[in-house]
């Protein structure tokens, strides 16, 4: 992905894919492509969101406004932090405090007693910490999260529904799939990401996880946000994923679903309106 003048260009080549892990896709010739109208593009990088992608997202707006179908949206990829999207929605969420100062966050964590504290720009379950009140590490946690007082760091209050997993319920173009992955923490950890060996299981969305899309989904369709990830533990949203949301697999697989299908329909809708 590169600019030349103006003119947003990627490097493309067709792509064939089978469902195959020992060889999944092919590749074709590549070539420079300049990217306009009849183009879809699906922007979909892991975290963190750093220089170089906000940089990305800022090539692929030129690319939206010569009339490509950027999915999703970059001016909301730029704007949702993923942890801090989800404020935006205070009356999903539990306690929550978000600030450089370890002192307020330690005093979060006196008043609330368990707390879960992470990186405003982790994926994967990485860097984040289960503390007691009293615990004799929280200093060091609360230093080297903050870089000592110079880095956002989020405190939640510890929600023990986690042990029933944290539901990945995900939007389509606003409207919520039927079904969310529980991802389940295993033997002594606390965190249910399938990075870090959470076991995933399918189930129905429950009255209060649609409840809680019905609040997300409108505001992430007028964003132009077709696929995102809503994390949710026992009552509560916790986070909005935006950037690379998955588990669309692993639903499909346990409930004979094809999400994506789904997704590609939004796509052509939009593109056609668009036309």
């Amino acid at each position: 992905l590169f600019l030349r003048g103006g003119e947003a260009i990627a490097r493309m080549a067709p792509l064939s894919v089978r469902d195959d892990p020992a060889g999944w896709f092919e590749l074709g010739e590549v070539a420079p492509v300049a990217l306009g109208r009849g183009h879809v593009v699906l922007m979909r990088k892991d975290p963190p969101v750093d220089a170089e992608y906000i940089h990305d997202t800022q090539i692929l707006g030129l690319a939206q406004h010569a009339g490509a179908l950027v999915v999703n949206d970059p001016q909301g990829l730029r704007d949702y932090n993923e942890k801090l999207a989800a404020l935006l929605f205070p009356e999903c969420c539990p306690p929550t405090l978000v600030t450089r100062d370890p002192a307020s966050l330690k005093a979060f964590v006196a008043e609330h007693r368990r707390t879960v504290l992470k990186p405003l720009d982790g994926m994967g379950g990485r860097s984040i910490f289960l503390v007691d009140h009293g615990e004799a590490n929280t200093n060091v946690i609360l230093e080297t999260l903050t870089q000592g007082g110079t880095s956002l760091a989020m405190a939640q209050r510890f929600l023990p529904e986690i042990s029933e997993g944290d539901k990945r319920i995900l939007l389509v173009d606003g409207e919520p799939v039927d079904y969310y992955l529980a991802r389940i923490p295993q033997g002594d950890e606390f965190r249910g990401n399938l990075a870090v060996g959470g076991r995933g299981e399918a189930r129905p969305l429950s009255e209060r996880d649609r409840w809680i899309a019905a609040r997300v989904g409108p505001e992430m369709k007028r964003r132009g946000m077709l696929l995102v990830g809503l994390d949710v533990i026992g009552d509560y949203l916790t986070e909005v994923n935006v950037t690379s949301p998955t588990c669309i697999r692993e639903i499909d697989a346990q409930f004979g679903l094809n999400i994506s299908s789904g997704l590609f329909d939004a796509i052509e809708a939009r593109a056609a309106a668009a036309a």
